[in-house]
């Protein structure tokens, strides 16, 4: 299902509050409102992944994986770095270094 873009609005910018605003949970939001779901369990359905998962990400005992990170851009559209920017994370740089 794709959306239309330019509708929504992804800060990209790098801010000493930006660790404090890092949350998956409005990611799960904006998905929801996206794909017009009611809920997380629609949202499950949608993602192909079990609810306990859902649930982990929302109260942060989980981080949002690659794979998931990828079915969310096939549903939605959206680029990975657009997701990301959606739960907060605006990092130019991710992963091992140097």
């Amino acid at each position: 299902m794709k959306y239309n873009k330019s509708a929504l609005v992804v800060n990209s910018g790098d801010s000493v509050d930006d660790k404090a605003s890092f949350n998956p949970g409005h990611l799960l939001d904006v998905l929801l409102e996206i794909l017009h779901l009611k809920n997380d369990a629609a949202l499950c359905r949608v993602l192909c992944v079990s609810p306990p998962l859902i649930s982990k990400i929302r109260n942060g005992s989980l981080q949002i994986s690659a794979a998931s990170l990828i079915r969310m851009h096939e549903e939605t559209g959206l680029t990975v770095g657009e997701l990301r920017g959606l739960m907060g994370d605006h990092r130019k740089n991710f992963g091992v270094s140097d």
